[in-house]
């Protein structure tokens, strides 16, 4: 329970240190550098950067979290997507990989977490993100991609463990 205390103040800290320097740079960044996907992306390894640092000191909970940060770092490239005019499906590109890493961070606490009631909660946020990206998909036309069972078993979870 220490541990899981632990990772959750060194999370807490890590999202704001992250958010406070997005407003910084934000403020200070010249608003036509900040439109630019690879700027973005700069930016969002510049603050990864800030919540990677110091997880080797968290011993048996270094692997989880640096696989909560990964989740983190793509789904923020994900939602770098440059507008396209159609604000449905702007919307959408921009919310899929926001459902994704709840996925993707429901899967990781399955695979190191121990709570039972919490891994029947990240069960259902698997099934749940999973049916919500669908329905926004039908919603602007989009096809969907083969159906496949949901992982919500540890020994289906695949995740990058190694740091970028």
């Amino acid at each position: 329970m220490k541990r899981l205390k632990t990772s959750a103040v060194y999370l807490i800290c890590a999202l704001f240190g992250a958010a406070a320097m997005f407003v910084a740079i934000s403020r200070l960044a010249p608003p036509a550098a900040l439109k630019s996907p690879s700027q973005l992306q700069l930016l969002v390894s510049n603050l990864m950067s800030i919540c990677n640092a110091g997880t080797d000191k968290f011993g048996d909970e270094t692997a989880y979290l640096i696989a909560m940060n990964n989740s983190m770092e793509k789904m923020m490239y994900g939602m770098i997507a440059p507008p396209t005019g159609k604000l449905d499906h702007d919307f959408v590109q921009m919310m899929m990989p926001h459902h994704q890493a709840a996925i993707d961070m429901a899967q990781v606490y399955l695979l190191f977490g121990s709570n039972a009631q919490l891994q029947r909660i990240a069960q259902e946020i698997i099934v749940e993100q999973q049916q919500e990206v669908v329905a926004m998909r039908l919603a602007i036309g989009e096809e969907l991609p083969p159906s496949a069972p949901a992982p919500t078993r540890i020994g289906s979870i695949e995740i990058e463990i190694g740091s970028r």
